[in-house]
């Protein structure tokens, strides 16, 4: 009875205190499926509706979420027993079905995050309230892996047809990408793709409410001046992607305020590798980028300097490796920036067989990283002083990723980013870097491929010893700098800005979570 009247205390209390919050990015979400894509912003925001086994709490430690507890009953078993009473938010009960269930979904044909489970070899009904995951080796950070992995209710999904994610990269639809329903703090109201979402608190949500909200608007505000303008109008009340020119405005208005802080998101080019002739380019009958010395040429060319300087307005790292501070095997004695050689870059494609340089275009994505085309726009400028002529295609990320990741990865050389949800530095490799097979390498868009950090990846992933796993992380990445793999350019600054009135948590991989946010009155 005390529990009872406890919790009829805090609701009354909360929902005295109950806001409507609006806020807005330049890109959408893209889908309501939480499998659809391995992308930061969409994983983010549909671990409002869905939730995982075990979760991130304010400092980004794993904690448990709708597993209660687990422990390991062999090496290679991990046993989580399920919190009780917890429910979908349509009422029904959340039971070990559920969890084999999505862990299949996001195995399968279709799902965009397969790569994050790969080392699973299998998940198993115990009872009602216990399911035992097995991997195919030891895997020391396997929680850390499944932090971004919401479950998904089976009888819902079997009765609206959406037992597989549906493919984005061919643009493919289905009940799950446009609806949602977890056991989550919010519950989907209404999807208006590229232009308005809206939640509501869950009432059934199991967890005890941080937040005082009745309804999250989250608004699609392409144009950066309109986005900022909104804010400043006080039409929104958070903007979640701030250009770095308003940074300073924004700081010395009233009743506004800036977060910001270092990401650990790496941006990084790369270069088709694997065809014999590229899909983009005026080159016939060879493939420039499958030659050491013209990789190494862009390498040369390309002032990270300069771009963290002009296009990030300081708000950005400038790096040579693929993970960065506060990635564990972050290798700083490899992070070595140097000033641009246009002149030893040109000496470097004359030796290639390109005195007079190349054409090829440009993939770019113009609403998903921070100043993204611009960039892709100083990138042309700075290959352009060593002969190569790029053509630039910027497109909004639905269309880019479509392009890029499908299928056949329509692309010749391209800017991705990778924030490893693990914190370390073998998701990057296992994702990016490794030779595409199977799960592995799903994000490795140009193929770049060698056999010794193939060997590194796959011995890291199930090191416990620390000395020993840090020398492999430092060779892997030597081997990746040598090779030219791909152009890393620089970690970029996590920049929001909310009304003075609002209480968020930013973290340093991006996510929003919703459940902390409170409105004051």
């Amino acid at each position: 009875m005390r529990r009872t009247l406890l919790a009829a205390a805090l609701l009354a209390s909360t929902a005295a205190n109950a806001q409507t919050f609006r806020w807005a990015n330049d890109g959408d979400v893209n889908s309501m499926d939480p499998y659809a894509r391995q992308e930061t912003f969409l994983l983010s925001f549909m671990a409002n509706v869905y939730e995982p086994l075990v979760r991130r709490n304010r400092e980004l430690k794993v904690e448990p979420a709708l597993a209660a507890r687990w422990e390991q009953t062999a090496p290679t078993v991990w046993r989580f027993h399920l919190r009780d009473n917890v429910r979908f938010s349509d009422g029904t009960p959340f039971t070990a079905d559920d969890v084999v269930f999505s862990i299949i979904r996001a195995r399968s044909q279709g799902s965009n995050v397969a790569g994050t489970l790969a080392s699973i070899k299998e998940a198993r009904k115990v009872d009602d309230r216990t399911v035992d995951i097995e991997t195919h080796v030891p895997n020391p950070i396997f929680l850390e892996e499944i932090t971004g992995i919401g479950m998904m209710s089976r009888a819902w999904a079997e009765r609206n047809n959406a037992t597989r994610s549906a493919d984005l990269t061919t643009r493919e639809e289905n009940f799950a990408t446009r609806n949602a329903m977890g056991t989550g703090p919010f519950l989907l109201v209404s999807r208006e793709p590229d232009r308005r979402t809206v939640l509501a608190p869950n009432p059934g949500w199991w967890d005890r409410p941080e937040h005082n909200l009745q309804r999250v608007e989250f608004n699609v505000i392409a144009n950066d001046a309109t986005r900022i303008a909104a804010l400043i109008s006080g039409e929104v009340d958070m903007v979640y992607t701030v250009p770095p020119q308003d940074t300073d405005r924004l700081a010395r208005t009233p009743n506004l305020r800036v977060l910001q802080q270092a990401e650990l998101r790496t941006i990084f080019l790369g270069f088709d590798q694997m065809r014999p002739e590229l899909l983009k380019s005026d080159v016939r009958g060879r493939n420039p980028f499958q030659d050491l010395r013209v990789r190494q040429a862009v390498n040369l060319a390309i002032d990270r300097p300069a771009i963290v300087r002009s296009v990030m307005r300081g708000q950005a790292r400038a790096t040579t490796v693929m993970n960065g501070p506060g990635v564990n095997g972050f290798v700083e004695a490899e992070d070595r920036v140097t000033a641009a050689n246009p002149d030893q870059a040109r000496r470097l494609l004359a030796e290639a067989g390109f005195p007079n340089g190349f054409g090829v275009t440009l993939d770019c994505p113009n609403d998903r990283y921070v100043n993204d085309e611009a960039i892709c726009t100083a990138v042309v400028s700075m290959l352009a002083r060593i002969g190569i002529r790029v053509t630039l295609n910027a497109q909004p990320r639905a269309r880019y990723f479509a392009e890029i990741l499908g299928p056949r990865y329509q692309t010749s050389f391209y800017m991705l980013g990778w924030t490893p949800n693990t914190y370390d530095a073998q998701n990057t490799f296992f994702n990016i870097m490794a030779t595409r097979q199977a799960d592995r390498g799903l994000f490795n868009v140009g193929g770049w491929s060698n056999a010794r950090f193939d060997e590194l990846t796959t011995q890291m992933a199930v090191e416990t010893d620390p000395a020993r796993r840090t020398d492999m992380i430092a060779e892997a990445t030597r081997i990746h700098l040598e090779q030219v793999g791909h152009v890393p350019l620089h970690q970029q600054t996590v920049v929001w800005a909310a009304r003075t009135n609002v209480q968020l948590v930013q973290q340093a991989d991006n996510w929003f979570p919703l459940r902390y946010v409170r409105i004051a009155n």
